[in-house]
């Protein structure tokens, strides 16, 4: 490794440096700029595929500078999942979708420990979704890079944690749901295993990681200290079975498959209609009335009443529902039902989706420009803030964009050093 010519901080002096961020945010943001949550706080982002760049996303969306390290001349695998769109046809529908108001660095983590390091005095955050025991090959586990940045908040992705035997086991989306329980409980009723539409459980852990991040954040303004914390696909998608899970643990009750049904309420599913599919949910006994009463089906039979009894009786009821809903299509029912007291929604593909007259009108969608110059667009953050920003400020970065930008800006690094981290492919 060679090493930047430039006198690094004392370890005991960066117990503090984090903390004085708050001084040079003074200057260097304006006051337009603090109304992003976490303008100041910089990430080190060691993340590929999807759940690490989602939370990392996120992070990036409230102001949070991101540092995507990766491989030299790889890259994040998912650049080179399809399908591929714009005019350089090098623009991943995975990658584009994940990686927006980041910062691409290309770092040889094998030879380039010490630059990690160096991003880590001057970071907030580490994140990183290795096997359990790969980072320590490299000198760039938890225990290693606390000794190096007390202060710092490392974050650890994997598919199932730093116990018990699966622990060095690779693991991806659909394994966590198979082995949790999820592909067993999805699906026609006595069809097969069914994988959900999109990542469930990737987005749902990164979703926890993020807010893990920003608890220990706000921990550290109390205690002064970095700390480790472990997220895990398979633990997501154990606390993701909720009641389910909890029937069976405490009334054995085996899950089962009910296509988009749901086993405590009735009728609350989708019903093929003269050109479609339509759900509604009726989650109490006013809304079924109301329901029933939109169906012109005012005579059905009292056993129908409650929802236990419909729950009883669920069979016999959805025959009728199912007949009913047959005899028109889905903007007649959707005409019907408007004012309704119970919720209710066509089944719609992509182009239903984001032709809708309400998803247009809260302009969720956006359309940046990449680096290639091609325009593309991507549904942007799904919260709002009263005041807060949580944006898109910048699109999804070429392989390698910001590496020189990073090692003068942030790391401060003479131009000979990074002449020769780049002659010698550490850095790219």
């Amino acid at each position: 490794m060679i090493k930047p010519s430039f006198t690094a901080f004392p370890i005991q002096t960066l117990r503090f440096v984090y903390r004085s961020q708050s001084a040079r945010q003074t200057s260097f943001y304006s006051t337009n700029e603090f109304k992003s949550p976490l303008a100041g706080i910089r990430v080190i982002d060691l993340t590929r595929i999807v759940a690490g760049p989602y939370c990392t996303m996120i992070l990036g969306d409230l102001g949070a500078e991101i540092l995507k390290i990766e491989e030299p001349g790889v890259g994040d695998q998912a650049r080179k999942w399809g399908p591929f769109f714009g005019d350089s046809k090098k623009a991943s529908a995975y990658f584009v979708s994940l990686n927006r108001n980041k910062k691409s660095v290309c770092i040889d983590l094998k030879r380039g420990r010490d630059i990690i390091y160096d991003l880590a005095r001057k970071s907030d955050v580490l994140m990183e979704n290795y096997v359990p025991g790969k980072l320590s090959q490299y000198g760039l586990s938890f225990e290693d890079i606390h000794k190096v940045a007390p202060h710092l908040i490392y974050c650890s992705l994997t598919g199932y944690g730093y116990d018990g035997p699966y622990m060095n086991r690779p693991g991806y989306d659909v394994i966590a749901s198979s082995l949790g329980g999820l592909l067993h409980i999805t699906g026609a009723k006595d069809g097969p295993p069914c994988r959900p539409g999109t990542a469930l459980i990737d987005i749902s852990t990164g979703l926890y990681a993020h807010g893990a991040i920003m608890a220990a954040l706000l921990q550290r303004t109390k205690t002064k200290k970095g700390q480790w914390i472990q997220c895990n696909l398979l633990s997501t998608q154990l606390a993701n079975l909720i009641n389910v899970g909890s029937a069976y643990l405490n009334a054995n009750q085996e899950a089962r498959k009910l296509g988009s049904a749901l086993e405590s309420i009735v009728p609350y599913e989708s019903f093929q209609t003269k050109d479609g599919w339509f759900t509604v949910g009726a989650g109490s006994d006013e809304q079924f009335f109301d329901l029933v009463k939109k169906m012109n089906m005012t005579n059905l039979d009292p056993k129908f009443d409650t929802n236990a009894e419909r729950v009883q009786n669920r069979e016999e009821l959805l025959e009728i529902f199912k007949k009913e809903f047959l005899k028109k299509t889905n903007q007649e029912w959707a005409q019907i039902f408007e004012g309704s007291l119970f919720p209710f929604a066509p089944v719609n593909n992509m182009k239903d989706t984001f032709n809708d007259k309400h998803i247009k009108d809260i302009g969720i969608v956006k359309e940046v420009k990449l680096p290639t110059d091609d325009k593309v667009k991507i549904v942007g953050p799904a919260v709002t803030y009263s005041y807060a920003k949580n944006e898109i400020r910048s699109p999804p970065p070429k392989l390698g964009q910001h590496t020189i930008e990073v090692m003068k800006n942030v790391l401060e690094y003479p131009e000979d050093s990074i002449k020769a981290l780049l002659k010698e492919k550490i850095i790219q």
